[in-house]
């Protein structure tokens, strides 16, 4: 496989090589290179609700556990027995501690190893790698997200997020799951994402958002690992109603579209949040999930976070096509738009950047 090259100089960059999307080899690779490298929303503290009470889920496939021990800390281990790869916890419940029930194996909720039957004769046993493999855990409000490995701080990827909407009562936001589903898009996990990254396409895409954004206001901030497109409301629509606290006090903010890298996305609209996290199936699908959060039921339904499920409706059909259409032999890079294709840029300055890493 080539390096994957993108100029820092939009203005002289062509982009990412149509490879990327269509080669298996770069689809495994992202696993790790991008992947296992960055932080991963795991869902809320209502997961685990009270001490004793276990959660498992997947990331990438990686089999885990979220759990909450007798001293109410909440953990994200490994949840894979040490002794021979079983999967320990199977469905959401309540534990003193975790058996394998494969061989018998003991934890304790936090990961650390208990006891094992018929292993007297064994030397040097127990040994720290006896215990579950235990993961940061990063807690924002009612907010859960881990990471593999400590190669990239929290902050690096969510402080501007955090900083720009501190004002806002995240503590408060309540989960919907009666509005929250998943979409499959027949389209690269990357493709999806260039599509939420710019606004360039609102006025062709999207007639209803169109209506209730400011397509010649919209605007575009770079951060290190995250970015955030700022849409304002059209005179006479809905919009925040901005603390003199905020930064962006006296500006009419229909929503807040802040993306982390690589798969997140964090819509924030007056009446609550709209999270998606994007997940890569294969190379040619992709599973969206949006997972809504409410603030303010009153406000449900108004603005440009009104009909969410149209939208996505929009945007997939438009993505699906780019997808039929970057295996062409005819197209390999395009150019980007100075004004308002920055954050698409971004992304892939920062694909290239982890793809190319030793």
């Amino acid at each position: 496989m080539k390096k994957l090259e993108v100029s820092d100089n939009i203005a002289q960059a062509k982009t990412i090589s149509s490879e990327f999307y269509t080669y298996a080899e770069y689809f495994e690779l992202s696993k790790e290179k991008i992947f296992a490298q960055a932080w991963h929303f795991i869902g809320d503290i209502s997961l685990v609700p009270e001490k004793n009470s276990v959660y498992p889920f997947t990331i990438q496939n990686e089999p885990l556990l979220l759990s909450r021990d007798s001293e109410e800390t909440i953990n994200c281990i490994s949840n894979v027995c040490t002794h021979r790869g079983a999967v320990l916890v199977e469905k959401p419940c309540m534990l003193q501690d975790i058996r394998c029930r494969y061989h018998g194996r003991r934890f304790t909720l936090n990961g650390e190893f208990q006891s094992m039957p018929e292993f007297k004769e064994v030397e040097n046993f127990p040994a720290e790698s006896d215990n579950l493999p235990k993961l940061n855990i990063f807690q924002w409000g009612p907010l859960l997200f881990t990471s593999f490995n400590n190669q990239h701080s929290q902050e690096s990827f969510f402080a501007e997020m955090m900083e720009r909407i501190s004002w806002m009562p995240i503590q408060e936001f309540k989960h919907r799951p009666d509005l929250s589903t998943d979409y499959e898009v027949n389209a690269h996990w990357a493709l999806y994402c260039e599509n939420y990254l710019e606004g360039f396409h609102i006025p062709f895409v999207h007639p209803g958002l169109n209506q209730e954004v400011d397509y010649g206001n919209y605007t575009t901030e770079i951060f290190k690992y995250s970015n955030l497109q700022l849409g304002i409301a059209k005179e006479g629509k809905p919009c925040f109603d901005l603390p003199a606290s905020s930064a962006d006090y006296g500006k009419r903010v229909a929503g807040y579209y802040f993306w982390v890298f690589p798969n997140m996305m964090f819509n924030f609209y007056p009446w609550g949040l709209s999270i998606n996290i994007i997940t890569p199936l294969t190379k040619e699908k992709t599973k969206v999930s949006f997972i809504v959060y409410v603030w303010d039921e009153s406000k449900l339904e108004q603005g440009a976070g009104a009909d969410l499920d149209s939208v996505e409706m929009e945007d997939e059909e438009v993505v699906e096509s780019v997808q039929r259409g970057v295996r062409s032999r005819f197209y390999d890079q395009g150019r980007y738009s100075v004004k308002q294709e920055k954050g698409t840029h971004h992304f892939h300055r920062l694909i290239a950047e982890f793809m190319n890493r030793v």
